[in-house]
């Protein structure tokens, strides 16, 4: 089958979800065009995905275009991060590619390209969600240390509740990584006239490349514990912080020399701010985690607050790292503590656990075989890409002969009608 793939960004090692959608389609046998959003210096990042579409449109959006669709959000109650990614030149981009080959399905990834599906019509449209975002503002709202975070999530939460719970209006399928993702999407959607939303609101967890991430021939540093992700999200600022401030002296008080690394790209000044102590190492952007993952004693991953799978846990898993994190990653993953991880859920306990791995070795090595395993069996991206497909084929289903599909949109049966809005 032909896809195409839309996303507000360009898929990377960074945006892990779209890049091994996409790497793994191409790897089944399917033709993938992608059409991206391309900000900043982000168009040098497309090399790494080039191979595997058969078709690769780059579209760059500049700050003032960004700075305007915002500014015209405020007044449309428009939620910020749709309005982001709207682009006219995006649109025309999507428009060439339609004429000038069948597609089967089109794929939009994110909140920021959910506005694009509605220049399409037609055609099976599938979008894929990844989380909840109405759910990720409310805990936002409640529990960011950074009060500009929390400002920000209460202005955003009831236009983005309204938005995501008409979704199902937009697409035949919505995809989301985990079932706590889908039961609020779900209680959104409700009175919204979307009778057959459980059938058409899918979970597609997210999956690691075990290639990739795997363990590496290198000794583990004795008494270093590691903490991996994009430091500009605010839910890593506000896990790091607990991790340095509520956690780790805790850790000190026990094993002083016990050193903390927090590894990521766009670290903000109160992140840097924690290298003032000796034990705290923040490395900014780094070409790739997995010789920090390899080396650490142990990866600690608390999530103060957060919505899905988290990435960051699962790859310390594949690459053989004892973890320990909190119980709101059980909710997104099939995990047992004590068996693939340990979890803690206030600092004194998570303090605990991970004293505990750094006095046992064999714990260590057994968790670290365990939750590899774990990833092994349950978060294959070609199996889960293969998944994909099945939801593709049911979103082409839902597109009937009678000059509509199931979101009420006038179709043209078998053709494609690009609307001029």
């Amino acid at each position: 089958m032909h896809v195409l793939f839309v996303t507000p960004y360009v898929p990377s090692l960074i945006r892990v979800r779209p890049y091994n959608l996409v790497r793994s389609l191409a790897q089944l046998g399917h033709s993938v065009t992608l059409v991206a959003l391309a900000v900043g210096d982000e168009a040098s990042q497309a090399d790494g995905i080039r191979p595997y579409c058969h078709r690769c449109e780059l579209v760059a959006q500049r700050p003032r275009q960004i700075v305007g669709n915002l500014t015209s959000a405020l007044t449309q109650r428009v939620p910020l991060q749709a309005a982001y990614g709207h682009s006219r030149q995006m649109i025309d981009a999507l428009r060439r590619v339609l004429r000038s080959a069948p597609v089967y399905v089109v794929h939009l990834e994110h909140l920021r390209a959910a506005m694009l599906g509605d220049a399409l019509t037609g055609i099976p449209r599938v979008f894929d969600s990844v989380d909840c975002i109405s759910l990720l503002l409310e805990r936002a709202a409640s529990a960011s240390p950074q009060i500009g975070s929390r400002l920000m999530a209460r202005l955003e939460l009831g236009r983005t509740r309204s938005f995501e719970g008409r979704l199902l209006e937009r697409y035949q399928r919505v995809l989301v990584t985990s079932v706590e993702d889908r039961q609020a999407l779900l209680a959104l959607m409700d009175g919204h006239g979307a009778v057959d939303a459980p059938d058409r609101l899918v979970v597609l967890p997210n999956g690691v490349d075990l290639d990739y991430f795997a363990p590496l021939p290198v000794s583990r540093e004795e008494e270093t514990l590691v903490y991996t992700g994009k430091m500009s999200y605010h839910a890593n600022v506000a896990s790091a912080l607990y991790l340095a401030r509520e956690v780790m002296p805790r850790v000190w008080w026990r094993r002083p020399k016990a050193s903390l690394w927090i590894v990521g790209k766009d670290p903000p000044p109160v992140i840097r701010a924690l290298a003032t102590d000796p034990r705290v190492t923040v490395t900014g952007y780094v070409p790739d985690m997995r010789p920090y993952l390899a080396r650490a004693t142990v990866a600690a991953c608390p999530i103060s607050y957060g919505v899905g799978i988290q990435n960051k846990v699962l790859e310390a898993m594949a690459m053989g790292a004892p973890v320990v994190t909190s119980p709101r990653a059980q909710m997104a993953l099939g995990v047992t503590s004590g068996t693939h991880l340990l979890m803690a859920d206030r600092p004194d306990t998570f303090a605990e656990e991970v004293l505990r791995l750094l006095s046992d070795a064999a714990l260590r090595a057994r968790l670290g075989d365990a939750g590899r395993r774990y990833v092994v069996d349950n978060h294959y991206w070609p199996t889960i890409a293969g998944r994909l497909t099945g939801v593709y084929a049911e979103a082409a289903s839902c597109m009937g002969d009678s000059g509509r599909d199931s979101v009420g949109q006038k179709t043209v049966k078998r053709g494609i009608r690009v609307d001029n809005t």
